[in-house]
């Protein structure tokens, strides 16, 4: 098993460790500690499924040890009787000002004693859940401390197999006392854990998934259907059907599976090079737990590698505590099924965490070696499976599980996804549309089609009743509509997603934040948890809810960071920042938002092709009034013209350092005392950098050659008289085109560059001078209270009351309108659409 060997670092350094007989300390950082206990004296060294990584530079410390021991940092002082743990014995007091009394952390005390208030993790599966469930612990708190017990995980053996803990009374646990620091304590979860790897380009599209019984020929012909549509895909998941189920040959409940079945799938290779040629990745189920039996193909070859008498036909059963077996398993087993059509496995592992080796996880084991023996095969390693306790992290990506198909479980996504950032997990998918249960309610679907493309991995997915699968074409034609829009949406986010997959890897921080991350002194950061931070520069409020049936119009209540104003990427509509709102949309709309100094890539193929390749042109978001910068980064291994049936490589920036690959080992920008690795150089990516400098109204932008850009500053809604456009410092703005598009359209100018613009050379430059500090307009929002009010289901009498309020805005005070408009004695469902929009934007007032 030596060559599943990654790169760890599991003995910590000496220096930063004070131990007695039965107990040791490593003092980690100055705000991370390791504390253990063993009545046998023996402590452990080796990597555990959770810490990897416990070299780090000795921080700054005191010891002052007499009867008592103490440990003291500039944040944390440890107080401990040198007896077996116990609330009395080993107590933690901390600098941290959180609370008017002080924090305190007793080992094993209450979590009311100890006043704690953990922000969440996340759990192993959502399945059968028909809205919450209970989502552990990570390592954030407002309490300022968060402790992760790492006692019964399985250990790793430095020789690439694994290892139990020892028998007998011990404890290994980890105290995280970053205060609200809440970045930094991610940050050095990491650094212990691993990093998060960088996920392959293909993973950021569309994923299509059902579990049904597809015959080749017609999941090929469903794959051309969505083309012939212009709805993109770049992973098609085969759910267990591709094996032999009900044949009268299988002995058991047919679940396992490593025999393509010829009735459905008579030729394998085929099948998989035709999806290939379609530029799709294939993904196959696999339920391990009954082993091989007699019927399958590799029966034979197994038996013979693992000296199994076939005499009396009995199954070769699952071990994966064996290592003669899991040698089997991947090399033979999984081996001939790669060649033949599999590209990453889908493990779907249902059977507990019991294996012949106390404290030896099955799930954990297929994890980790399926991951690392992708990436031994010179892939980008992916898997998709289950989520098996902190450390998980490493093995991207995540599936949830069986999601029932219920309002109540739309409601808790956006959160549930959000909260197991404090875990390290950010690569979570769902079920989305739903799985089982629920009734039909195509707005339910809809608005979960609008949640999975903001979410980290967008994957429809279905059962196999007939009347529940995800088509778009298969619902209302207003939902089809939207649903297509979104789903072509997701394929033009692939530059900023995969941007992000890169830089979230290099900077430890998930693509998907709670708002109480980048604010933790503010209580409404914590009162919105559906609502988070997409990237750096969009905030997601996801609508959980359906519409009232008068107005057509669904809401959400959602608190906007303090980062000056905001604009709706879709409405182009102008919001105050650090204030309380009610946002109401159409079904086409979703409330996404980029503040002020957000420069956002997409490609700017409105229908964008299948598999997320490189694309041939960039359309830019920009959102003008504070400074922004923002890097696009591609790897030609995504090119067009270099893509073609199973690309293996991994991405040049893997290979070079941007991500360890296999190791997910920290940089040394990282070991040395949890600094932000530079993100000056991503060796061998192509990298175009765009800023914007408010000052002076200017954006500059050093892109690839070979690409066609333009540049959509929103909500700006006229062409700045000064307006100059430069490509290579040459003068082009009278052939440059500038259009400004209004509603129903999104609000913005949109600079298009000539054909032809400088193509020389491996880079170019562009210079858009907008005028000395220029300002989002103030948009006028008659035509589209106009369209609202229009699509009221209400008495034409109430349209005329609610008309004559607006229309004579201008004429008269902000204040005096919107107390007209309260005064008609409405509910909030009916005038609450017109006083956002009328609200909206402070400037309006004066205006």
């Amino acid at each position: 098993m030596n060559r599943y060997t990654f790169p760890s670092r599991p003995k910590a350094n000496p220096k930063a460790i004070v131990s007695g007989t039965n107990y040791r300390f490593t003092v980690l950082t100055d705000r991370l500690i390791r504390y253990e206990w063993a009545e046998d004296g023996r402590f452990q060294d080796q990597a555990s499924t959770f810490a990897i990584n416990r070299e780090f530079p000795r921080p700054e410390f005191k010891v002052v040890d007499r009867d008592d021991l103490e440990i003291i940092t500039e944040h944390f002082h440890l107080s401990y009787d040198k007896k077996r743990f116990s609330p009395g014995g080993l107590v933690v007091n901390f600098n941290a000002k959180i609370t008017e009394w002080g924090a305190t952390w007793r080992f094993g005390a209450p979590p009311e004693l100890n006043l704690d208030s953990n922000l969440g993790g996340t759990a192993r599966t959502l399945d059968l859940c028909d809205g919450r469930c209970d989502i552990g612990q990570g390592v954030l708190s407002r309490g300022g401390y968060a402790e992760l017990d790492d006692s019964k995980s399985m250990l790793f053996d430095g020789k690439g197999f694994v290892a139990n803990r020892p028998a007998g009374d011990r404890v290994d646990g980890y105290l995280f006392c970053y205060g609200l620091d809440y970045k930094a304590a991610i940050k050095a979860f990491y650094a212990l854990s691993g990093k998060q790897p960088v996920l392959p380009r293909y993973a950021l599209g569309n994923w299509w998934s059902r579990y049904y019984a597809y015959q080749q020929d017609e999941y090929i012909e469903l794959m051309d259907d969505f083309r012939a549509r212009d709805i993109p895909f770049s992973v098609a998941v085969i759910d267990m059907d591709w094996h032999l189920v009900s044949d009268e040959r299988v002995p058991h409940a047919g679940w396992t599976g490593y025999t393509w079945d010829d009735k459905l799938i008579p030729e394998p290779k085929r099948f998989g090079r035709e999806l290939h040629d379609r530029n799709v990745k294939i993904t196959l189920n696999d339920h391990p737990h009954a082993g091989i039996h007699s019927h399958e193909k590799p029966y034979e070859e197994m038996a013979r590698f693992l000296g199994h008498s076939t005499k009396d036909k009995n199954p070769i059963l699952f071990d994966c505590t064996g290592p003669k077996f899991l040698e089997a398993y991947f090399g033979i087993l999984h081996r001939s099924l790669e060649k033949v059509a599999c590209d990453f496995w889908w493990i779907d592992w249902q059977q507990g965490a019991y294996s012949k080796v106390p404290g030896i996880d099955p799930l954990w084991m297929l994890n980790h070696f399926h991951y690392v023996d992708h990436a031994l095969q010179g892939n980008t390693p992916l898997i998709f499976s289950r989520y098996a306790g902190p450390g998980s992290h490493r093995y991207p990506v995540g599936f949830s599980g069986d999601t029932v198909v219920t309002w109540a479980s739309l409601q808790f996504q956006p959160e549930f996804t959000a909260t197991a950032s404090n875990i390290g997990y950010g690569w979570w998918s769902h079920d989305i549309g739903g799985h089982i249960f629920g009734a039909r309610d195509d707005e339910l679907v809809t608005r979960w089609f609008q949640l999975g493309v903001f979410s980290p991995i967008m994957r429809l997915h279905s059962s196999n009743s007939r009347w529940m699968s995800k088509e778009p074409w298969l619902y209302r034609k207003e939902c089809e509509r939207v649903m297509t829009g979104f789903l072509r949406f997701r394929h033009r986010m692939v530059p900023y997603l995969y941007t992000r997959n890169v830089i979230c890897s290099t900077d430890d921080e998930p693509l998907i934040q709670p708002l109480y991350w980048s604010y933790p002194g503010c209580e409404e950061a914590y009162s919105f948890p559906n609502q988070y931070f997409f990237g750096n520069e969009l905030v997601v409020a996801p609508i959980v809810q359906p519409r009232d049936q008068r107005t057509g119009l669904a809401s959400v209540k959602a608190w906007l960071p303090p980062l000056q104003r905001h604009v709706d990427i879709f409405t182009g509509t102008i919001y105050d920042g650090d204030a309380e709102v009610t946002l109401y949309r159409t079904l086409e709309n979703y409330p996404v938002l980029a503040h002020e100094g957000s420069i956002i890539p997409l490609d700017a193929d409105a229908a964008p092709r299948n598999g997320c390749l490189n694309p041939d042109a960039f359309e830019v978001l920009v959102v003008i009034g504070r400074n922004g910068q923002a890097v696009v980064l591609e790897d030609s291994g995504d090119d067009a013209s270099l893509h073609s049936g199973v690309h293996k490589g991994l991405p040049n920036g893997v290979r070079n350092g941007v991500s360890n690959g296999v190791s997910n080992g920290m940089p040394k920008e990282v070991m040395n005392g949890l600094q932000k690795p530079s993100r000056a150089q991503f060796n061998g990516q192509r990298r175009s950098t765009i800023q914007y400098t408010q000052a002076v109204g200017k954006l500059t932008a050093t892109v690839t050659a070979g690409r066609t850009w333009s540049f959509r500053f929103l909500a700006v809604t006229s062409i700045p008289k000064d307006l100059k456009v430069l490509v290579n410092g040459t003068d082009r703005t009278s052939d440059t085109v500038a259009l400004v598009e209004n509603f129903p359209k999104t609000p913005s100018l949109l600079v298009q560059f000539p054909s032809g613009s400088a193509r020389s050379g491996n880079t170019y430059e562009i210079a858009i001078e907008l005028g000395p500090n220029p300002q989002l307009s103030v948009i006028d929002h008659k035509p589209r209270i106009e369209h609202l009010i229009m699509g009221y289901q209400t008495e034409f009498k109430v349209k005329d009351q609610l008309w004559e309020v607006v229309e004579n805005l201008g004429k008269r005070a902000l204040n005096v309108t919107v107390a007209r408009l309260m005064a008609l004695g409405y509910d909030e469902g009916i005038i609450g659409p017109i006083a956002e929009l009328l609200l909206a934007d402070s400037r309006v007032i004066s205006s």
